[in-house]
């Protein structure tokens, strides 16, 4: 279903157009003139626009077009023109609009098929938004008896549009579960789109999920929409949630409960239909009972959790996932297949990986750069071990002063300093509280 913003001052033409795209379950919305049209674009959020060219009044077609375009580039037009005006329509494709109908109009189907392929682009314009530059990721995975739970929870939830918390320590796989039980959701064919809470300012935060008008910050020269439009009809993957701020933890609880927002700087209503998957790797019942995590989001999200067992536990899965990754890596790397040495793979085994899959991933990818040969081996290899508490004080020790270069590098600026870290501001600011730096 789709929302339809219909434009024609004939209102034979307007009550055609209504039937048939309400017969479809489109939400319609039509007004007679170009004012109307515009006071509706000021109140909320359209998929579609079909507006007839010519129309009496100050805001003609083509006012409207470019006045719709500016405001809401996401939006598809389609022009409606009378017989022999085809090379204005033209015009106004060259302007932004989607297409062209010939009035009178020559059948429903017309309209449908012309509809369907305006909201067929506007999925794939959300897609390439949303797309990045992915690597092969390893099976989830190969079988160790520790995954079984999670994989009958996956199975299980997937098909429902349940809301789901997955925990785990960073490096578990914890995105490649919500993409499987995206996959294997109903909403498989539609967007699946990411949003990492520790690696976006807090700044940038609310204008990254909910998007923004034009000018409603400095920088802000055109609208611009935010990832929850973006997973429209599938799911939006919030991952550490726990560094959320609680201010805007409010406004993820109240589209929870809504399925509605407005954009950062605006005030029309946006109605969205997204499955929720959120993550963390850190204790939210413990951020709930020091007043740091809404207790009332927490009980939304954790509607079905899930908690993923850490690398070392999962004994079975990290030779053939470690198998995996090289391959992938050495295809990046620009190296023939690389194999691991039997004291390579004795080495893998006998770390604790306390990084997971992402540090095993980095451990090898620095082996297949420094090996000489088609062959990694054993001393090729950093392997961490459980460390003694003298290795984590001096760890400990290490970070902390690793935090006082950065931070006396940017002036004391903690959100550079956490973009420079690779944290979130959240943890960076827990980081300080307990080495005691100001």
């Amino acid at each position: 279903m789709a929302s339809i913003l219909v434009v024609d001052d004939e209102e034979g033409i307007r009550e055609f157009l209504r039937d048939v795209l309400a017969s479809d379950r489109h939400d319609v919305a039509s007004t007679a003139n170009g004012v109307e049209a515009l006071r509706e674009l000021q109140k909320r959020v359209f998929d579609i626009m079909i507006t007839d060219l010519k129309m009496p009044g100050s805001v003609d077609g083509i006012d409207l077009l470019r006045r719709g375009k500016a405001d809401a580039p996401e939006m598809e037009i389609i022009v409606l023109t009378a017989h022999g005006t085809v090379d204005t329509a033209v015009e106004a494709m060259k302007l932004g609009a989607f297409d062209y109908l010939e009035k009178p109009i020559a059948s429903p189907g017309a309209l449908r098929l012309l509809v369907s392929r305006a909201l067929e682009r506007r999925a794939l314009v959300a897609s390439d938004e949303v797309r990045r530059q992915t690597r092969n990721a390893p099976p989830l995975t190969y079988g160790d008896p520790v995954m079984q739970p999670v994989m009958r929870a996956i199975d299980r939830v997937a098909p429902t549009s349940s809301t789901v918390l997955l925990s785990g320590a960073t490096g578990t796989g914890k995105e490649l579960v919500a993409q499987a039980i995206h996959d294997r959701s109903p909403r498989g064919p539609n967007p699946f789109v990411p949003v990492n809470c520790a690696a976006i300012s807090e700044t940038l935060m609310e204008s990254e999920i909910f998007g923004h008008e034009k000018g409603a910050f400095t920088g802000a020269v055109s609208a611009r929409r935010g990832r929850l439009e973006l997973a429209e009809g599938g799911t939006l993957f919030l991952d550490e949630i726990g560094e959320l701020k609680v201010e805007l933890q409010a406004k993820l609880l109240r589209v929870l409960q809504e399925r509605t927002f407005e954009r950062l700087g605006g005030t029309r209503t946006i109605h969205v239909d997204v499955r929720w998957i959120a993550a963390t790797n850190r204790d939210l019942g413990a951020l709930v009972a020091s007043g740091r995590f809404r207790e009332d989001l927490y009980h939304r999200l954790a509607v079905f959790p899930i908690t993923l067992p850490p690398l070392r536990e999962r004994r079975r899965d990290i030779l053939p996932i470690a198998q995996t990754l090289l391959a992938r890596i050495s295809a990046e790397i620009g190296r023939p297949p690389m194999q691991l040495d039997t004291t390579a793979r004795e080495r893998i085994l006998e770390g604790t990986w306390p990084g997971n899959v992402r540090e095993l991933a980095n451990a090898l990818e620095r082996a297949a750069i420094l090996a000489e040969g088609a062959e990694i081996r054993g001393e090729d290899l950093p392997i961490v071990t459980t460390p003694s508490a003298a290795q984590t004080g001096r760890m400990e020790e290490i970070e902390e002063e690793a935090i006082r270069k950065v931070l006396e590098e940017v002036g004391g600026n903690r959100r550079r300093a956490a973009e420079r870290l690779g944290i979130g501001e959240r943890t960076l600011y827990d980081k300080l509280k307990r080495y005691g730096l100001t």
